[in-house]
């Protein structure tokens, strides 16, 4: 038996509005809330752990493309003027109508979206981030903020705190630099899911992911450097890795005990579609994360690159794209006021590439 929420997905899975302007998206907004509140479809599996709810989005619309909602304000081909000033030059507003109009377009073909933290702190529009979370609730959309958060122990508590309680995230991503108690507080959530950078997309993300290093034991505190090649440690036969090896090592080590659905568990990584070698070697170190593969289209990203992130079931990891995406209007030649419809197009497109690759 079909249950309610099933049902109304099958009703409006398919239907994908006309857009002609803010106007027409506002009353298929409306049209589509009543229908979502008539049914109750706002989701009640607070059982679910974060990994879980994913894993059957991504299986239910075949589909690992991640919406990443970096909003830019004030040029050419960015935000169009035309919503800036039927919200009054109101960045909170106006983006979250940009928002709104992208999940009203894309949400059928996405299991999950990742805002970009800075965004919203650069236009003071923390409450536009917190209503398009509510918003992407309302179709089920699984919702990691980008915030790369970490600290010592009591910050990282109070950071944990404001993404899942205040902002009502689903997940997050955090640096791993400052260590274990700085990464225990968002796990303490335990139905909530947790990223941890590792090999990052930026060009200059070598200049110490990429560097070799190894932990030495029973080493003086005031030593602050090693000549590796004297005869004391060439006897020892060290190994040396790359950082960005370390830091999938240490993912791999702190999931271990964690609960698992099909194999996975909600303390995931970051690593850039950028750099599909790297990403091989993560993958088999990460073997039960999921991998969250940033920078594809606009830095670079290619399907090919992304391959190795995924195991032969498809799974194993969701693929981002922000601008290319949120500005698609730009490369379809399409008038701003579609800006919607263009970003459907390009999440199609792209769902298509990744789909031949990874086999779903």
């Amino acid at each position: 038996m079909i249950d309610n929420k099933k049902l109304i997905r099958m009703v409006i899975k398919n239907y994908v509005p006309k857009q002609k302007g803010i106007k027409s998206n506002k009353n298929y907004s409306n049209d589509k809330n009543s229908l979502l509140k008539e049914t109750e479809t706002k989701s009640k599996d607070i059982n679910y752990i974060f990994i879980q709810k994913l894993i059957e989005s991504i299986k239910e619309k075949k589909s690992v493309v991640c919406l990443g909602l970096d909003p830019r304000l004030g040029e050419e081909g960015q935000i169009p003027k035309f919503l800036l000033d039927e919200n009054d030059n109101d960045p909170n507003k106006t983006i979250f109508e940009f928002n709104k109009n992208l999940i009203d377009f894309t949400h059928d073909l996405i299991p999950i979206i990742k805002p970009q933290m800075a965004f919203y702190e650069k236009y003071d529009a923390l409450d536009a981030l917190k209503k398009t979370i509510k918003y992407a609730h309302k179709f089920d959309l699984l919702v990691v903020i980008d915030s790369k958060r970490n600290d010592i122990k009591t910050t990282s508590e109070a950071y944990a705190h404001s993404t899942f309680e205040n902002y009502k995230a689903d997940a997050c991503t955090i640096n791993a630099y400052l260590g274990e108690d700085g990464i225990t507080p968002f796990l303490e959530y335990e139905k909530k899911g947790v990223f941890i950078l590792v090999k990052t997309s930026n060009p200059s993300s070598s200049d110490f992911q990429d560097l070799f290093s190894i932990k030495l034991e029973n080493i003086k505190d005031e030593i602050s450097e090693i000549n590796i090649s004297s005869k004391a440690f060439k006897e020892k036969n060290l190994i040396l890795k790359r950082n960005y090896i370390h830091i999938a090592e240490f993912v791999r080590n702190f999931g271990k005990d964690l609960p698992k659905y099909s194999s996975y568990h909600n303390l995931g990584a970051v690593v850039g579609a950028t750099y599909p070698l790297e990403l091989k070697k993560i993958r088999k170190i990460t073997k039960n994360s999921f991998i969250i593969m940033a920078g594809y289209g606009a830095q670079g990203g290619t399907a090919n690159n992304i391959k190795y992130g995924f195991e032969k079931n498809g799974l194993g990891g969701i693929v981002n794209s922000s601008r290319d995406i949120m500005f698609a209007y730009n490369q379809y030649s399409y008038p701003p006021e579609k800006f919607g419809e263009a970003a459907r197009m390009e999440v199609e497109k792209m769902r298509e590439e990744i789909n031949k690759v990874i086999g779903i």
